[in-house]
């Protein structure tokens, strides 16, 4: 039976990502809301969708929908950061089962918030966790579960997604609201480093800033030193020559994982396993909200001299940036 989907931020960066997806798995976009009207993207996939600029006037065609039998199935979070946990609730008590990008709340302790209205609604919140399905970290978990449990692996992690000038005047750049680049950028990889090492028993953070951050997290199976950073001049010479303006990696006992294609069809794949029932649930999201809230209110520490090598280069501050301290 064909599913009904309404939509929450269709004019952001991950909204195309959603709509193909419920194309995928057949489904129907019935509404859609953001308040900036530059939506142009979905006469590409559901050109009948009803358009909101207030959310107000989509929240009140949702209930004429509701009350003419022709209610949502699932209402999709892609709003900023720090609207998640409202919109989240928002979905459940309209009766739906949402599907919300990371991070589901930016405080780990509004998941039980969310966890009470699940039990009242008897509705489900789903999170996007793409990186576990993604086939080179399925293949480095299959390798490290096959391994001796008291293994400990030496891990480097790297993503670098650099941005324009136009992100240090959104709200991704405000801490308050994106939770900094730890959270906004970071927050998948942490889910996926706890997902195949286990839980994180020590948490070092060596900078946080504006458009940078590296540390030490040591898991029950590995030591991760870690970075992030959406600053192009942190790219390596080789990425930027090929004119990419991404790079991951994962350096796994000094083996090189270098995964940064493979990511197309990931939000295909959450939506088949969320309509099967196994999408990830709420409990699922808690090790990494946990430890992006550590980084973004830690102390920082002097870096070793085997941090990771990135954390080394001399660089300049955007010149754009006026919210953070650097």
């Amino acid at each position: 039976m064909k599913k009904n989907f309404a939509l929450i931020g269709a004019a952001g960066y991950i909204a195309p990502r959603h709509l193909a997806a419920i194309q995928s798995v057949g489904g129907e976009l019935v509404a859609a809301m953001d308040p900036n009207d530059s939506v142009g993207i979905l006469d590409s996939y559901f050109p009948n969708t009803a358009f909101f600029t207030e959310f107000e006037r989509f929240d009140r065609h949702l209930e004429k929908l509701k009350r003419r039998g022709n209610k949502i199935d699932y209402i999709i979070v892609c709003s900023p950061n720090y609207l998640h946990d409202a919109h989240c609730r928002f979905g459940l008590r309209y009766g739906a089962d949402v599907i919300c990008e990371k991070p589901i709340t930016l405080n780990p302790w509004n998941l039980d918030g969310l966890l009470e209205i699940e039990k009242e609604t008897k509705r489900k919140v789903y999170n996007i966790l793409q990186l576990r399905l993604h086939e080179d970290i399925l293949a480095l978990k299959k390798r490290v579960d096959a391994l001796p449990a008291n293994t400990i692996h030496e891990i480097d992690l790297t993503y670098i997604t650099s941005r324009g000038n136009w992100y240090y005047t959104s709200w991704k750049s405000d801490l308050e609201k994106s939770g900094g680049v730890a959270t906004n950028i970071g927050i998948h990889f942490f889910d996926m480093l706890g997902w195949i090492f286990g839980k994180c028993n020590e948490n070092k953070v060596y900078q946080h800033r504006h458009d940078r951050a590296a540390g030490l997290l040591v898991f029950d199976r590995a030591k991760v030193n870690w970075f992030l950073s959406i600053n192009y001049d942190t790219l390596p010479e080789s990425i930027k020559e090929k004119r990419q303006r991404t790079y991951r990696c994962i350096t796994v006992d000094g083996m090189e994982l270098e995964f940064s294609n493979g990511f197309t069809e990931l939000h295909n794949r959450s939506y088949e396993a969320i309509l099967n029932g196994n999408g990830f649930e709420l409990e699922t999201t808690r090790p990494a909200l946990e430890l992006a809230n550590q980084i973004r209110n830690a102390d920082l520490v002097s870096p070793p001299s085997g941090a990771h090598a990135f954390l080394q280069k001399p660089l300049t501050p955007h010149p754009f940036n006026r919210r953070w301290k650097v």
